[in-house]
């Protein structure tokens, strides 16, 4: 039986890049480069707000405990006049300013200290949230942050009236439980939030100068939390919504809005989305010219990114040249950690495009600047063990591999994700030269790595996909099968369920069930298989015509030969529209039609044999439609119309 193509092999064609969906590593990378002033910019993170400094500060502007203007201000008497009244209204108004003016975190927390005797309430209530905003700003006590931010609810949530400082208070809490790893609790904080905040637009009742920078906060904490559960693909609505923001408050050419391009297109990077991450990147690479020059760092952050997206796109020659122009920069600021990152990924395109040779040889300058133990001299080696592998050296492809592999083992604990990732790559090779069960080993190391970590559950399904292809590809389909079906799974969570990468690993699953001899199972993942595919590939692509032949396939070991006719004949027709260069597939296709034929002839003079035969004391069964084989069967209908 024909293997149906594997999600690994197939983002592989499409993207020519590394497998897991991107490396995150790449982007980790850019996003580090340093800023002429020295300052780093972070991938899309809570620290991206934390450093929008106009943003922030509008946020502390409207955290006034109140107005500290008294009588007692206005018409200054000597303390011996004072009433006690007068007295209290006096050592208030120093308290307050003594707690406005506090520049740390400490002289705020004595200033609160000395404020909890003589004030409670709302006074109270908006202390505790500027107090938790601040220590979530500098994030070293997520937990003495929500402390206050919790003090501050009981203030602020009690009459369940939308209120700005309630919805501050809220995107504090998602903030905080986000810092915590508490996704579940940040989304419901956050998700709160936002509607006080649309329900405060719409009843007027605050100005959109104020309600903005709080709601840009909101959304890009979703992105964040969204995308730490695995909802990557709505993570990056949220991301877009904050971008919109952004460009209302601070306009749309400004640097900080080209930072914000470049994280969209980062984010869509991350999910394979090459083609909608384009626009952003040349947006970003278009306002960091406009604002900075073309030699400046930020527009190598865009190069860069935009290397791998032309990359992606298949586009080698394009992702060359932006690298190129990229190098050249990064060489004028000597910055020279992201110049040898940048070259080691010059040869891995240089591989892409089949120029071996100077890939090698780039590689070996490369290796000449990296420290003995390095994660880059281990990223070299197995740039390097592509380049042989490639030109069929597969012995020495072994020993880099091995060396990387030597290099990896003592950075697990330190740097797991990008060791997971390292791990996926070698697998890779070791799966180019056949070397199946090396390459499962090394999956399951980075697989139990990462299912340690919250963040790097998308990462993990694609890890169980590749563990899954390579057991069916092996005949080890009983063991592939909760892989593959735990793939299922995790992808439509981090990718959404029409991913082209779900379709993949649902054809994989169901060659499994076939080959198990569940026939109805594996025509009902055919089907969401080819559902998807149709969208996201279109009908006449070929892993779209591979998926109606699968159907066939499925519905022909259940004896279903109308159902399985049906589909032979569409997969006829779509080889048909691909014209001479698809004759051999039209009659391969075209034979399975005629032993279709023949087969549903036979199985016809059967049934008409039984019917000649007495008929049974009894009512046949109605089928359940309920029942696996009968949702398989009526979705099969609807598809063959």
């Amino acid at each position: 039986m024909r293997r149906v193509p594997s999600i690994i092999s197939k983002l592989q064609h499409r993207s020519k890049i590394s497998f897991p969906f991107v490396s995150s590593d790449s982007i980790s990378h850019l996003s580090s480069l340093p800023t002429p002033n020295g300052s780093t910019q972070s991938h899309p993170s809570k620290s991206h707000f934390r450093n929008c400094s106009k943003t922030k500060s509008l946020l502390f502007s409207n955290v006034k405990t109140q107005d500290f203007t008294t009588l007692a201000d206005q018409n200054p008497v000597s303390p011996v006049q004072m009433s006690s009244r007068q007295r209290k209204i006096k050592e208030r108004s120093n308290l307050e300013e003594a707690f406005e003016s506090a520049e740390t975190t400490d002289d705020m927390l004595k200033a609160f200290k000395d404020m909890e005797a003589s004030f409670d309430g709302i006074e109270l209530g908006l202390a505790c949230l500027k107090l938790g905003l601040k220590l979530d700003q500098e994030g070293e006590d997520p937990e003495k942050a929500l402390s206050f931010a919790n003090r501050a609810l009981k203030v602020l949530d009690k009459d369940d009236k939308p209120s700005l400082p309630l919805a501050m208070n809220l995107q504090l809490l998602g903030s905080v439980c986000f810092s915590l790893h508490r996704f579940n609790d940040s989304l419901g904080y956050l998700n709160r939030a936002n509607r006080i905040l649309h329900r405060l637009e719409e009843q007027g009742s605050c100005s959109v100068e104020d309600v903005m920078p709080i709601l840009h906060a909101v959304q890009f904490e979703l992105f964040n939390t969204k995308t730490a559960i695995g909802r990557r693909e709505e993570a990056i609505g949220n991301l877009r919504k904050a971008l919109e923001l952004k460009e209302m408050m601070l306009g749309k050419d400004c640097k900080e809005i080209g930072k914000a391009n470049r994280e969209v297109a980062e984010a869509y990077v991350a999910i394979l989305s090459f083609k909608e991450a384009l626009p952003f990147c040349l947006k970003a690479l278009d306002i960091h010219k406009m604002q900075l020059g073309h030699n400046s760092v930020e527009v190598a952050h865009d190069r860069r990114l935009l290397g791998i997206i032309y990359t992606g796109l298949e586009e080698h020659e394009k992702a060359l040249e932006q690298n190129e122009l990229s190098q050249r920069v990064l060489k004028s600021w000597g910055c020279s950690t992201e110049l040898l990152r940048a070259e080691i990924e010059a040869a891995n395109m240089q591989i892409a495009l089949g120029r071996y040779e100077a890939a090698i040889n780039t590689l070996k300058g490369v290796a000449q600047k990296t420290a003995k133990d390095s994660e880059d001299r281990a990223t070299v080696f197995v740039s390097m063990a592509k380049a042989l592998s490639n030109q069929e050296n597969f012995a020495d492809s072994k020993r880099c591999l091995v060396m990387a592999s030597g290099i990896l083992d003592k950075k697990e604990a330190t740097l797991p994700v990008a060791v997971a990732e390292a791990y996926m790559e070698i697998s890779m090779q070791y799966e180019t030269m056949n070397e199946f069960e090396t390459a499962i080993s090394f999956l399951k190391r980075a697989h139990a790595m990462l299912e340690k970590i919250a963040e790097e559950q998308h990462s993990v399904g694609s890890v169980s996909a590749r563990i899954g292809w390579l057991l069916l590809l092996t005949g080890k389909v009983e063991q592939a099968l909760p892989y593959l079906e735990d793939a299922a799974e995790r992808l439509k969570e981090s990718f959404g369920s029409k991913h082209f990468g779900v379709a993949y690993v649902y054809n994989n699953l169901g060659a499994a069930y076939l080959e198990l001899d569940r026939p109805q199972s594996a025509a009902q993942v055919f089907a969401y298989a080819k559902d998807i595919m149709d969208v996201s590939l279109g009908p006449h692509h070929a892993d779209s015509i591979e998926a109606s032949q699968n159907l066939s396939k499925a519905y022909a070991a259940m004896g279903s030969y109308q159902l399985a006719i049906n589909f032979q004949e569409k997969v006829i027709e779509a080889w048909e529209g691909h014209g001479p260069s698809a004759e051999d597939e039209v009659k391969e296709a075209q034979q399975l039609l005629e032993q279709l034929k023949k087969k549903a002839l036979g199985a016809s003079s059967n049934e008409s044999l039984m019917k000649a035969l007495p008929l049974p004391h009894k009512i046949d069964a109605v089928p359940d439609m309920n029942s696996e084989a009968g949702v398989s069967a009526s979705r099969a209908q609807s598809i063959a119309l």
